[in-house]
């Protein structure tokens, strides 16, 4: 009977484990979101990235801009203690533009840090582009790697799709479909409230932390009710008369 009561103990302390960390985990992906992002417009659109690491900090952001679906305007913001690099690629298929064919488009842009700008544990760090004319696409997929200062190398690199989402998804940006309102640099897009595509993608995020905690709020109860009958059995031998 102790050795019951003690497994239901034990069962219990990794039950709150998971329901302590499970909302952690399932929101620690590397990810991009916009709040104009529409299809043949500029919008600004912005990488989220967290640390997961308690031990390292994260010194390096790669990010692959998506060639089949190629952007011609790609401009970076600053961001403190960190220095930025694109690197371009020929495109198969040349776009048309006004100004002429552009035969070259940036498909790479990493960021690194200095020594004292890592992103440490428990922390995040936010990198933002503009890009446009956005591909008349329903979504851009950026694959991404993810460097940390003990040398660990993280590729958020799976494309979505099936059932279950995957161990390391890439970072998608769903697009919406052009609109009367205008989406330039400085326009009237520009500063607009998150869009639906924006706001679909964080009532997702937000989805799969609810059940991912759903499930172990549920593993929880089921873990005190076996508890406290460990413990209502092991009252009720103890208090039996010992045997003739």
């Amino acid at each position: 009977m102790r050795v019951f009561f003690r497994a239901a103990a034990a069962v219990l302390t990794a039950a709150v484990a998971g329901v302590m960390i499970a909302p952690g985990v399932a929101s620690a992906h590397v990810t991009v979101s916009s709040a104009s992002a529409v299809q043949g417009g500029y919008a600004k659109i912005t990488f989220r990235v967290p640390n997961e690491k308690a031990n390292a900090g994260t010194a390096k952001l790669e990010v692959v801009l998506p060639t089949d679906k190629p952007v011609v305007s790609v401009s970076t913001k600053p961001v403190g203690g960190w220095t930025v690099a694109t690197e371009k690629t020929k495109l198969a298929t040349p776009v048309k533009t006004a100004d002429g064919e552009i035969t070259e488009a940036v498909s790479k842009i990493t960021w690194t840090a200095a020594p004292d700008a890592v992103i440490q544990p428990g922390q995040f760090q936010e990198f933002d582009v503009s890009l446009g004319p956005l591909p008349e696409a329903d979504q851009l997929v950026f694959k991404a790697l993810q460097t940390y200062s003990d040398g660990d190398v993280v590729r958020w690199i799976e494309e979505p799709g099936g059932a279950t989402e995957p161990e390391h998804p890439a970072p998608v940006l769903k697009l919406t479909k052009a609109n009367a309102a205008p989406d330039a640099p400085g326009g009237a897009g520009s500063t607009d409230a998150p869009t639906t595509s924006s706001a679909s993608s964080q009532t997702e995020e937000a989805g799969r932390d609810g059940l991912t905690l759903s499930f172990a709020v549920g593993g929880l109860l089921i873990a005190v009710a076996g508890l406290v009958v460990a413990l209502l059995a092991y009252r009720k031998a103890a208090a039996a008369p010992p045997a003739a």
